[in-house]
């Protein structure tokens, strides 16, 4: 099943993060998403032609966010530069509700 016809499950702990390899092969299904520095965290830049566009694909983000109950970091930079950072928190790493909110939110654009 596509990651956009995905739902986020509740995640409270006790899950193990994703390996490497399970991010590796997952990150080929959200072009344009990396791993971070971290090794926790998947990550996403997109720039805009102005402010009110790049704030506009802000609320778009969070009200994914809302209907997942899961919830990215969103940078809005330079006025018109967005950075999302998706990790789940609960497990300190990575997990499928990552790759569900970033493939949702690449099919806002």
């Amino acid at each position: 099943m596509k990651l956009t016809e995905q739902k986020c499950e509740a995640c409270e702990g006790g899950v193990i993060p994703f390996s490497l390899r399970e991010i590796e092969i997952l990150l080929q299904q959200v072009p344009g998403w990396s791993l971070f520095a971290d090794q926790k965290t998947i990550f996403k830049k997109y720039k805009f032609k102005d402010f009110k566009e790049a704030l506009a694909f802000v609320n778009r983000v969070g009200n994914i966010a809302e209907e997942e109950g899961h919830h990215p970091d969103i940078h809005l930079v330079n006025f018109r530069e967005v950075e999302i950072h998706l990790r789940t928190h609960a497990i300190d790493g990575v997990s499928n509700n990552d790759f569900i909110v970033a493939a949702k939110i690449d099919s806002e654009l």
